[in-house]
């Protein structure tokens, strides 16, 4: 275990330290940066860090060291503030500079007060980014990363908030139970790791969007994109940078935790004076309310490092390009083939013994949008799996499966209910200027699946017709049109779209595989739940590593096999002119693409591309054949 010195504990007395040695050179904060760089590279070390991902606000430190998993959803309006301000002391003159960055409040020691008016006070620039846990990740996602902290923490009694710290849950709890009585918990302050590890259990922040918060009604809403959701939002302030970074972005930011109950006090007084002179504030109180919620609910993290994540698999090196992490891949590659095939068994299992679905399925798993060509998105695999029984479970337990696998995922339930009645498209809300979130404001790579079995007979309202028309764009173009009321603004994205749907889908796709079940379990629930049962912990692992590391693989075509794929579709065309089409040719490529990752080859290779032309023939023979039977158009 690395020292766990005043750097975790007590960030601000190094940055104090750096402060004081290099003030007069200005390059103190680049080397407070530096410092915490080396730190976190070394055995380790970021497991030492707590995260707010993993532990409930009331068992951290005040201004410790954290870490946050998190999707930007939002970002408010640049804010100002004292770098370095100077503080006098009237009785003795004396003068003394202290450093205001990574601070939410100016602190000066007794008997001095802050001259405004010095020559030595330095306004610096800082971006606040409103910031959720990543929409729709896996319980495993959690659970492996919760495992792999090595962070113990206590319940913090540095200071005395104005009520009993508890978890999101048990808040909830109180304010439906007031007469249900807690202990507080004890423990020691001034060490963020030397005593009990906290219960998983307590560590879940809210099921709802709404937290009752004092002095504020109605109760704060934490805008979480989707419904039922766990976990921090926070007001995270970045310094260095920020223009890199950009809504929807997955983040991991390392920074110290300010959950100072003067926070609130401070917001309360700026509300009532205010509201009794209203010239005294352009905000609105509901703006100040949004952007200035108390730190108890929504705390601020002030960021010393934030990098934007390539994915959120625990399992992968978070960066691929690092030496270590090239052995890994290296490694994992050379047992690629039994994996895919042992995946490949599994899924056509879950999917009653179809295995030409199980293939198109795993390609749809590791399809990504590599690069955009004018408008036109590459590499979205968007896949409607027909056939699928009316109203049964057996769409749910696909998903469920899904769920398994992928590190981030929602089922979207396609009733009239929920076409009419969510929200599908953010909207900027100007009186509280804030973007209210939407189902689709959703991180790169998260899996959506589309149930369209459970569509009724009913009418769309306007607000059912643009939720289905916002589908249908997110799956053609990759991009949801925001609402800023006077105008959209485009907000492309990267999303896995599986429709699931009993004839084929009223939503577009760009490949339909309709089921062929070998299989009719009589106990459609107990065959799914033996189905995960049965496989082991390590190779569902395995499972994980392998879609999540071979979206990030690079892939291209050579000039030898571009020349002879072009051939051999203008031999298809002569052969066939009326069915085979440039569509046909574009999916057939993409279908090349993916079966040559899923094998873990990074060029095309004419064996795989014979493959993929084979796959396609069989797939378009079984919608044919469905059409014939059923007598119209799947």
């Amino acid at each position: 275990m690395p020292c766990v010195a005043d750097w975790l504990n007590n960030p601000f007395s190094i940055v104090q330290g750096i402060f004081a040695q290099n003030v007069a050179n200005s390059d103190w904060e680049r080397k407070v940066t530096d410092y915490f760089k080396e730190k976190l590279k070394e055995n380790n070390a970021t497991n030492w860090v707590p995260s707010l991902n993993d532990v409930p606000v009331h068992y951290l430190k005040p201004n410790s060291l954290v870490k946050f998993r998190c999707m930007v959803q939002d970002m408010f309006d640049p804010e100002f503030y004292m770098g370095v301000y100077e503080t006098v002391d009237p009785n003795t003159n004396a003068r003394v500079l202290h450093f205001g960055k990574y601070r939410d409040v100016a602190e000066c020691g007794p008997q001095q007060e802050i001259d405004l008016n010095s020559s030595q006070t330095v306004t610096s620039e800082r971006q606040t980014f409103y910031c959720v846990p990543v929409p729709g990740e896996s319980a495993w996602v959690k659970e492996i990363s919760f495992s792999a902290s090595q962070a113990r923490v206590s319940p913090s009694t540095s200071y005395t908030p104005s009520r009993h710290k508890r978890s999101y849950e048990e808040d909830e709890d109180m304010d439906l139970h007031p007469s249900k009585q807690k202990e507080q918990h004890i423990g020691s302050g001034s060490d963020i790791h030397g005593c009990v590890e906290p219960k998983r259990l307590e560590t879940e922040a809210s099921a709802g969007h709404h937290l009752i918060s004092p002095n504020c009604s109605p109760p704060l809403d934490l805008n979480f994109p989707l419904p039922g959701e766990k976990g921090p939002a926070c007001l995270v302030k970045v310094y260095e940078s920020w223009e890199t970074f950009k809504v929807n972005d997955v983040l991991e930011v390392y920074g110290i935790l300010s959950v100072d109950p003067v926070l609130s006090i401070v917001n309360n007084e700026e509300r009532e004076s205010s509201a009794l002179d209203p010239m005294e504030c352009m905000d609105t109180a509901e703006e100040q309310r949004v952007h200035s919620p108390p730190a108890s609910l929504v705390p601020r993290i002030h960021v010393i490092l934030a990098q934007k994540l390539q994915h959120i698999n625990p399992l992968l090196p978070a960066c691929l390009n690092e030496e270590e992490s090239k052995t890994f891949v290296t490694n994992f590659m050379s047992e690629l083939s039994p994996v895919r095939a042992e995946l490949l068994g599994f899924l056509t299992h879950a999917l009653l013994g179809d295995s030409l679905a199980a293939e198109y399925l795993i390609l749809h798993l590791i399809s990504t949008v590599y690069a955009r060509r004018d408008v036109l998105p590459l590499g979205k695999f968007t896949v409607n799996l027909s056939g699928c029984p009316r109203n049964s479970i057996f769409t749910e337990h696909i998903y469920r499966i899904i769920q398994q696998l992928v590190p981030a995922s929602y089922r979207l339930q396609m009733t009239i209910e929920n076409m009419n009645h969510s929200r599908f498209i953010p909207h900027k809300d100007y009186t509280a200027n804030r973007l209210v979130s939407g189902l689709l404001q959703l991180a790169s790579n998260t899996s959506l699946v589309v149930d369209e079995t459970q569509l009724e007979q009913g009418q769309l309202d306007t607000t059912g017709v643009h939720n289905v028309t916002a589908l249908g764009k997110l799956i053609t173009w990759q991009k949801v049109d925001y609402d800023f009321s006077y105008h959209q603004m485009e907000f492309p994205c990267n999303i896995n779209v599986l429709i699931t749907s009993e004839g084929r889908s009223l939503l577009p796709s760009d490949c339909q595989v309709h089921l062929q079940p070998q299989i009719i379990p009589p106990n459609m629930e107990e065959y799914m739940n033996s189905l995960l049962t049965a496989v082991l912990p390590s190779v569902l692992n395995k499972f994980r590593i392998y879609l999540s590391l071979l979206r990030l693989l690079d892939y291209s075509i050579s000039e030898e096999v571009t020349k002879a794929v072009e051939e051999d579709f203008v031999e298809m065309r002569k052969n066939d002119p009326e069915s085979v089409t440039a569509d046909d040719l574009h999916r057939t490529l993409l279908v090349a693409r993916f079966l040559s990752l899923s094998a873990g080859q990074t060029t095309l290779s004419r064996e795989r591309w014979l493959r993929a032309k084979q796959l396609e023939v069989l797939r378009k023979a079984r919608l044919q054949q469905q059409k014939s039977v059923n007598g119209n158009e799947l």
